[in-house]
């Protein structure tokens, strides 16, 4: 049944103990945690992940910093609208980051830690304000268009081109947010995190994002996010003089070693660091490693 379905969180609870706060979003309700207090420090996801993918993170930052982490519209625990009551698109998701930010006034001194498409919808932002970030950790995602022109994997192409099976796989099936589990993680994920991070996902119109997030993906100049993601590309060596820490997950199908090896490129200053035995969700797989990293980077 296409329907959105209330989401149960009671099987991770023990995990993901946090406070949920809401900010009105032109009538959509945005989901975000607001930990601890002080310097800010936001954590922006990717797809199919939400706020829940940082959690070991936020238990670690906040005695010292303000971690501010929100779910974007369509994922997590914030509202999940029919496209014709939202544009699922990569501007509208930067506007909404940018309006969080103003309401919750964390506008400067920021740290941006940022994995997936999320690294694309945190660097935008950077790119409109450089002056308030202060320090930004880098995972497995991209702030430009694909090295050496590199294709799409498959299985995203499938997806994005809107193939017959495409919707009901993912909207019906849940394939895209299951698939994950075992594509995304090198060492495998337990029963509770595997439940955490698919539980918004429970039914046809609560997947939409999911779908979105991908058909949104710019392949051609007439892709309606195509310019942004130039802009993007064309802007990122302004934000070259902010420290920036980037741990990597070695096994990932979509961030390949040739993106890594970009951001090598464009940032040789940066601190870097490659998991060998670590996947897209590189935090899951390496976070024991990862997150006294990031504290230290951080000035903890």
């Amino acid at each position: 049944m296409k329907n959105n379905k209330p989401i149960d969180i009671s099987g991770f609870r023990h995990i993901y103990p946090f406070k949920s706060n809401y900010m009105d979003l032109n009538g959509l309700k945005y989901h975000y945690l607001d930990e601890g207090s002080g310097e800010p420090v936001v954590m922006i996801h990717g797809n199919p992940t939400w706020s829940f993918y940082f959690r070991n993170l936020i238990s670690a930052l906040s005695p010292r910093f303000r971690t501010v982490v929100p779910d974007h519209i369509g994922c997590g625990l914030s509202d999940k609208p029919s496209p014709d009551k939202y544009g699922y698109r990569l501007k509208r998701r930067v506007d909404d980051l940018d309006q969080l930010m103003r309401h919750l006034n964390t506008e400067e001194n920021i740290s941006l830690i940022v994995h997936d498409w999320g690294g694309m919808i945190g660097l935008l932002y950077a790119l409109r304000y450089p002056e308030k970030i202060k320090r930004m950790v880098i995972m497995n995602t991209a702030g430009f268009f694909p090295p050496r022109g590199k294709r799409l994997p498959l299985r995203l192409r499938l997806i994005r081109n809107v193939l017959p099976f495409a919707v009901p796989a993912v909207l019906g099936l849940n394939l895209f947010s299951r698939a994950a589990l075992y594509m995304a993680s090198r060492k495998g994920l337990s029963q509770a995190v595997k439940t955490g991070l698919t539980a918004p996902y429970n039914s046809w119109n609560n997947r939409i994002a999911t779908l979105k997030f991908v058909q949104d993906i710019p392949v051609n100049p007439d892709d309606t996010s195509y310019s942004l993601v130039r802009y993007a590309d064309e802007n990122l060596h302004r934000l070259a003089r902010i420290p920036m820490l980037i741990c990597w997950g070695r096994h990932d199908f979509v961030f390949d070693m040739a993106y890594f090896a970009e951001w090598q490129r464009r940032f040789p200053s940066a601190q870097t660091r490659l998991f060998s035995d670590a996947g897209h969700y590189v935090l899951e797989d390496a976070g024991d490693e990862i997150i006294p990293m990031v504290r230290t980077f951080l000035g903890m």
